[in-house]
Formats: structure tokens, C-alpha cells, sequence
């Protein structure tokens, strides 16, 4: 099932500096994600609990120091794109990179054509206008390696005390907090590709005006703003999460790429096909398998005992870090909200890909087979694992795994 040489493409990448890459072409582009955690020796699904873990600066720089170590070697290896994940206040360590664009810029200079993606910004919290010129003024200083997308956004903590609100499985999922968050969010989208696309631009909405009224400026008074600068590699691309029915539409109905994430096979090929269908009448026609793409946590061994030996505690303190965000409640019908799976069922729905690397390789070519798939991310950032047994997952993923799904990997940059 997970053979078949071809089926995947590997498209070519860009050379040294900052030379603008080409368009990803007809291949599948293959990315690895990473939450960003520090070091957890004791990660497991007992004690402690998340809330109970607090780390200092010293364990953050060291969570960053490997980050670098991984996204050098995901360049040298041949993936695509790079992803981080935004939060804040993350004393509990298991998310702990709070502006992506500033770290984008940074590991873009450590590496020669690795992109690096926003996996996602959470524009509720973010002033709509410096993230459209924090994202341009970086698509510039790397030559377009930076990739952009964005969320509403999970955690009250974050939100409300960054100034937006967030429907939660701590507040009960409040209806109110979502209704402003979408509002908030929809707003900010629409003056963040305003300024991009117009020289000149105003925006009068209900949560945001720009420029505000009555600004004086040199005997005049502003009635308009140019954003400097803007994206040199335009249109941007933007990336969002299908976390309900309701973002899905707007995702599809926008022109963004649709991220679908840990579900079950039968789940996310329904929303996977409704998302076509909904593109289709707002106008954009997608061949079998384009504008979305697919997350998937994934962990190797040389046998499946073995990848249920060394990944199971990494497996466990993840499901408990996310269960009470409701994130496996689909993964077994009728399952409670918060819901905790063992990794065999995480691995037996298609949520995760855990074992040999043979048997990752048949789930990912499942996978490839069921959505005509056309993109991949794989996430391989359990929380716990050493960095050696990082460099170990990332390697036996491209060196070995994909090779088996018809990936084929050009242009490999020499250590």
C-alpha cells in the first residue's frame, strides 16, 4: 500500500542567500511541525499534572537552542517547511515560542532554503497592522521563506490578558467569547490583506478603525495609511485550522489552505470533501487534493514494541497536556470531551501515526491514498523526547519512511 515510487514528487528548492524559491509545482510537499517544548524527563500520563509543571528562562533557551539543531537538519534532510506554534505565559513548557515571525527570521539565516511557518499566529491577540508588517517586513528580509498562517486562537489565559477573547473547554466553550473572537478575528483578516494588497487603505468595522479619526498630521488630518512595507512575494498564502464547521466554511470561502489535524480517517475525509464542495461555490474550482493540507503526530521505531516503548510516554503526557481542549473527542464516537486515548487507539483511528516504519509508512500512504493528499505535515514533536531521539525520528522520516510512500527527496543540502 505504502509503495509506489512517484507518488510523491519532491519538488527542487532554491539555492544560497535569499533568492526567491519557486512555486511548490505538482509534487507533494512534505513539512515537519513542532510545538516547541523544553526538556521533560519525566513526561508520562501521571503526575505531574500540566498545570503543575513551571520551568525557567534557562529551560526555554535550551528548548530554542534545539529548535535550531532541528530546523538544520530538516534543511539538510530535504523537508519543505519548518512550523512553529504561538502561545504565551506556557510556565507549563510544553509551547513555549511566542512570536514566530521573529523566530522565522532567525532560523531562515541559520539554514539555506528551509521555510519556516506560523503553524499558527493568533491574530485576535496581535494588532492587526503590526502583524501585516512584522509578516512583510520578514517575507523581505528572508526572500520569501516565510510562510503565513493564522488562528483564533485556545486558551483564555493568553487571550484575555493579550486583549481578545476565546471559547475554551475552561469557560465551557462559551458561545459569546466565540461570537467576538470570529468577529475580531474576521475584522483583523480583512485589514491585514487590505494592507498588503493596497497602496492606500482605510477599514471602518466594529471592533477596528484605521486610521482612527482625527488624527492631525502636518496642518491635515490622516484619512488613510500606507502599510511600509509591504510583501514583496504577494499573494501571500495563508494558512488556517478547520476547527468547526463554521471556520471551515470561511477558510474554504476565503481562497486560504484548510489545515485538518489528529482526526480520525472517516471525520477528516468528510470535512476534507466539504471543503471542496464549499470552495466550489464561492467560486474556486480545487483539483483532487489542493488547498489543503494534513497534520499528522508521528513516531518511529524499528518495530512497532519498540516505537510503542519509546514513544508511549511522550504520547501520554501530550494527550494530557491537550485532552481538556477537547482535541481526541473525535478520535472515538461518543467520546467524552475530554477524552484521553491510549496510543494504540490514537494510532488505530489514523489520528497518529505510531510504529515501525513500515507500518508509519502504510498509515501515511492510507492517508495519501484517501485525500488524494498533496500536502503533508508531519509532527514529530512529542513531548519528553531527548534531542537525540529527535534527530533519530526526523532521519528515519526522511531517509527511510518516505522513501516507502514514493517521496522523493531532491536536492539535499551537504551537512
Amino acid at each position: 500500500m505504502a509503495t509506489g515510487p512517484g507518488e510523491f514528487t519532491r519538488r527542487k528548492r532554491c539555492g544560497d542567500g535569499i533568492e526567491t524559491p519557486p512555486p511548490y509545482g505538482d509534487g507533494v510537499r512534505v513539512d515537519v511541525h513542532y510545538y516547541g517544548s523544553v526538556a521533560m524527563p519525566d513526561a508520562g500520563g501521571g503526575p505531574p499534572s500540566p498545570t503543575d509543571r513551571r520551568y525557567e528562562t534557562g529551560d526555554v533557551v535550551a528548548c530554542y537552542g534545539r529548535l535550531c539543531h532541528w530546523a538544520q537538519l530538516a534543511d539538510r534532510l530535504g523537508f519543505d517547511t519548518f512550523w512553529l506554534t504561538e502561545h504565551h505565559f506556557q510556565h507549563e513548557g510544553y509551547e513555549v515560542t511566542p512570536n514566530l515571525v521573529l523566530f522565522g527570521v532567525h532560523l531562515a539565516g541559520m539554514t539555506r532554503r528551509l521555510r519556516f511557518g506560523q503553524m499558527f499566529n493568533v491574530v485576535p491577540q496581535w494588532h492587526p497592522l503590526r502583524l501585516a508588517e512584522d509578516f512583510a517586513m520578514a517575507d523581505i528580509l528572508t526572500g520569501g521563506r516565510l510562510v503565513f498562517g493564522v488562528g483564533r486562537g485556545t486558551v483564555p489565559r493568553e487571550s484575555e490578558t493579550l486583549g481578545a477573547v476565546v471559547a475554551s473547554g475552561d469557560n465551557a466553550m462559551s458561545k459569546e467569547a466565540d461570537r467576538i473572537n470570529r468577529e475580531m478575528f474576521e475584522e483583523a483578516m480583512e485589514i491585514v490583506r487590505l494592507a498588503w494588497a493596497q497602496p492606500e487603505f482605510s477599514y471602518a468595522g466594529k471592533h477596528f478603525t484605521f486610521p482612527p479619526p482625527g488624527i492631525p498630521d502636518r496642518g491635515s488630518t490622516v484619512t488613510t495609511l500606507s502599510l511600509v512595507p509591504r510583501p514583496v512575494h504577494q499573494p501571500v498564502e495563508i494558512f488556517q485550522p478547520c476547527g468547526s464547521p463554521t471556520t471551515l466554511a470561511y477558510v474554504a470561502e476565503q481562497g486560504f489552505t484548510g489545515v485538518f489535524a489528529m482526526g480520525p480517517y472517516g471525520v477528516v475525509k468528510a470535512g476534507w470533501d466539504r471543503f471542496a464542495e464549499i470552495a466550489a461555490g464561492a467560486g474556486r474550482a480545487l483539483g483532487p487534493g489542493e488547498g489543503r493540507c494534513l497534520q499528522i503526530p508521528v513516531h518511529v521505531g524499528r518495530t512497532t514494541a519498540g516505537a510503542l516503548r519509546s514513544g508511549r510516554a511522550a504520547h501520554d503526557e501530550f494527550v494530557k497536556f491537550l485532552a481538556p481542549y477537547g482535541r481526541f473527542s473525535r478520535f472515538v464516537p461518543g467520546a467524552p470531551f475530554d477524552f484521553r486515548p491510549t496510543a494504540e487507539q490514537s494510532r488505530d483511528t489514523g489520528g497518529m501515526a505510531i510504529g515501525s516504519v513500515e507500518e508509519v509508512a502504510d498509515q501515511l500512504g492510507r492517508w495519501r491514498d484517501l485525500l488524494d493528499l498533496r500536502h503533508l505535515v508531519l509532527f514529530p514533536d512529542l513531548p519528553g523526547l531527548t534531542e537525540a531521539q529527535g534527530d533519530e525520528q526526523l532521519a528515519w522520516l526522511a531517509e527511510e519512511v518516505l522513501p516507502r510512500v514514493g517521496v522523493q527527496f531532491e536536492g539535499q543540502v551537504a551537512p
